[in-house]
């Protein structure tokens, strides 16, 4: 299909015309329709009308996944060069993808600089990915996807593509991928043993998240190459978790990874997320570089870079009664400190295998005696040492009321040489049992009952711990 065509169409629709490297989009009133280039790529070949039929029926199908109410149907362009029109008889000329419109400005990519995203956008995402990645076709090893070697192949091959769009020297970054690669050869093999390889989305950066009427939504995943959405849950969020800290908004980045690790406890996976941002930053680099946006593109592979040596970690924990503030001041430390977050009442109903807002009570379990207690701090530090040990901040959200519970963490950072902290955390009694009569829809399930025990066996924090509060 010609671009004069394609122009004849928006000019009969009275329609704008978006064009990218590989796609037309017009825009008119409250409809979208995106037409495919007849163009062939390394990646992608949308060479034939066939192929591009195809292609657009298999984005339809992927898509309705993530933003049904975006994603209408496939329609043919028949017609004329001079007069084609949507639908109707006569020999087809195109085929053209039909999506509802969304309002401008909708965009993450929009909503984040005009400092309009909210907190409940990105917690939305997170719970809006956690569940289409649990119930996400998953990949055998038999299939080829996600393998070791193909996940090293795809990350070096953005790398080049990357350098050679750019015309510039990134053999650090090839050598630091290479290397990575060896060394999560194991991780990797395991995860697609365990099922961790699953049909996802594949291109989640922010300009293709968006927040509509009835909630957040993702949109134009990839459908021209199997193996770029059939990748490691861990890899798919990852593209967005670097998209919000390559713009600045480490903040946002955490708090959607924490949002999506509490649903889907998938913690272990953690040693591979400095490899899959960094892939995915050249992924952008890459896009942008296609579009001559070299600034864009060096950015990214400035983003890349910034995976590949992190700050030092460090481990903290609170300290407070229920309804004391723990889960607010660990969710603003690890904001500011891009950090994991391990919440002893998520991990507990984990243990349990419930689900985060489950209620234990219901499903005969007391998930506040002293044997539960110690599971749950097992478990948090047993977590603890697996992110640590790749390179990430951690913050333990649990009340850690007795001494060798706090004793047991700080042993751990000084095990592992990393600094330790202790987030403090009071409120009056009274404060404490109104918090606990108001809450709903959180993970803890602590009431009043459960205060009167803990209080009962606090033990205040030391002279030598106040030296490890941290402020603010």
């Amino acid at each position: 299909m010609s671009a004069e065509l394609v122009q004849a169409l928006a000019a009969r629709l009275g329609a704008r015309l978006i064009e990218t490297h590989i796609s037309w989009v017009l825009l008119a009133g409250d409809t979208a329709l995106k037409i495919k280039k007849p163009v062939t790529l390394p990646f992608l070949d949308y060479g034939s009308l066939a192929a591009r039929q195809r292609c657009c029926e298999e984005e339809l199908r992927l898509n309705r996944r993530l933003a049904p109410g975006i994603y209408r149907d496939v329609v043919a362009i028949t017609g004329s060069a001079a007069q084609p029109s949507l639908g109707g008889d006569g020999p087809v000329l195109e085929y053209a993808l039909r999506m509802r419109r969304f309002a401008d400005g909708m965009l993450f990519s929009e909503l984040l600089p005009a400092g309009a995203l909210q907190a409940r956008d990105v917690d939305d995402l997170a719970a809006l990915l956690a569940d289409f990645h649990a119930q996400a076709p998953i990949a055998t090893p038999q299939d080829g996807y996600g393998t070791p070697a193909r996940r090293r192949d795809l990350a070096l091959a953005a790398c080049a593509g990357a350098a050679a769009a750019l015309r510039a020297d990134l053999s650090d970054l090839h050598g630091w991928l290479q290397a990575q690669a060896d060394a999560q050869q194991p991780l990797w093999a395991a995860r697609l043993a365990a099922g961790r390889v699953r049909e996802g989305h594949g291109d989640l950066h922010l300009a293709n998240l968006v927040r509509l009427d009835e909630g957040v939504a993702a949109f134009d995943g990839i459908e021209f190459d199997p193996a770029l959405r059939w990748i490691d849950v861990l890899d798919d969020i990852a593209f967005a978790v670097m998209d919000f800290a390559a713009v600045g908004s480490r903040a946002f980045a955490f708090r959607l990874l924490n949002g999506w690790l509490d649903t889907t406890g998938d913690h272990e996976g953690l040693p591979a997320l400095p490899f899959a941002c960094a892939y995915r930053a050249l992924v952008r680099a890459q896009a942008h570089a296609l579009r001559s946006d070299a600034p864009q593109a060096r950015a990214y592979v400035d983003a890349a870079r910034s995976w590949t040596a992190l700050p030092a970690p460090r481990l903290a924990i609170t300290h407070g009664l229920p309804g004391s503030g723990k889960t607010w001041r660990s969710q603003q430390w690890l904001q500011r400190h891009g950090a994991i977050r391990l919440r002893s009442d998520v991990e507990r109903k984990r243990l349990a295998r419930l689900a985060m807002l489950a209620d234990s009570r219901a499903a005969g379990v007391d998930l506040y005696t002293g044997d539960w207690g110690a599971r749950t701090y097992e478990r948090l530090l047993t977590l603890a040492r697996t992110v640590l040990a790749a390179g990430l901040p951690v913050v333990l959200d649990a009340a850690f009321l007795r001494r060798p519970e706090r004793d047991r963490a700080r042993a751990l950072a000084t095990e592992l040489g990393v600094r330790f902290g202790i987030l403090a955390c009071e409120a009056p009694a009274e404060v404490l049992r109104q918090r606990l009569r108001d809450r709903r829809g959180d993970a803890s399930e602590a009431d009043e009952a459960v205060l009167v025990r803990l209080q009962a066996d606090a033990e205040r924090l030391g002279a030598d711990e106040l030296a490890w509060i941290e402020a603010g």
